[in-house]
């Protein structure tokens, strides 16, 4: 078991990498646009399904991801440098305000190609806006670091934390949306960018000093 100080700065890090890579605040907007003329009773109902759906799928990956990497034959310090090149070009995305753009996008092709609001739920909403490729790595990246049963649950109680502060997000999108005005999404957006930068050299460092390691072990 590790202690108190250790396990309170893993989890403040995991805390930290989930809150920036999913970016609770920041789909407050997709939110609007997906949800386009829908009354508030819809939207929370749509609301639900996608934390639910979403949620679950991190879940999933906390739970089996390690068993994943095993299966395909991926070593825990090559999945760390992966993915802390992956989480890199996520930050490099929104400190250059591309990510935001993309999102964007996607929250569009949502609307056109989708009658049922209760498919956008699925689709962007629970993939790829909460859980997508930089979460759902994270999630394993996160766990795969996990020295004892006591921070899984702790990594867990965080991937809960980070859903419902979706779903509140969800709820107040209206709100946050004037709240903020497009200066100070941009502002944030692209301080939580550096932040993410930073710990994603971390995750590659680690990984790459792991890898020296296990060479000369």
């Amino acid at each position: 078991m590790i202690g108190g100080t250790m396990l309170a700065d893993y989890l403040v890090n995991a805390f930290a990498t989930l809150f920036v890579t999913i970016d609770p605040v920041g789909l407050a907007p997709m939110f609007l646009a997906v949800t386009a003329g829908a009354t508030p009773a819809v939207r929370k109902r749509v609301a639900v399904r996608a934390v639910l759906i979403g949620g679950g799928i991190l879940f999933l990956f906390l739970v089996a991801g390690k068993n994943l990497l095993g299966a395909l034959g991926i070593s825990v310090p090559a999945f760390q440098i992966a993915g802390g090149l992956l989480l890199l070009m996520i930050a490099v995305e929104m400190v250059f305000e591309k990510r935001n753009r993309r999102k964007s996008e996607t929250a569009e092709k949502a609307v056109a190609h989708h009658d049922d609001l209760h498919d956008v739920a699925v689709f962007p909403l629970a993939i790829p806006l909460i859980a997508g490729p930089a979460a759902i790595s994270a999630v394993i990246l996160l766990s795969s670091q996990a020295p004892d049963t006591i921070s899984v649950l702790g990594l867990a109680s965080v991937i809960g934390v980070i859903v419902a502060t979706c779903y509140l997000s969800f709820l107040l999108a209206d709100r946050i949306e004037r709240l903020l005005g497009d200066t100070a999404a941009m502002v944030i957006t692209r301080l939580l960018g550096v932040l993410l930068a930073a710990l994603s050299v971390q995750f590659i460092a680690d990984g790459v000093i792991a890898l020296i390691a296990a060479a000369n072990a």
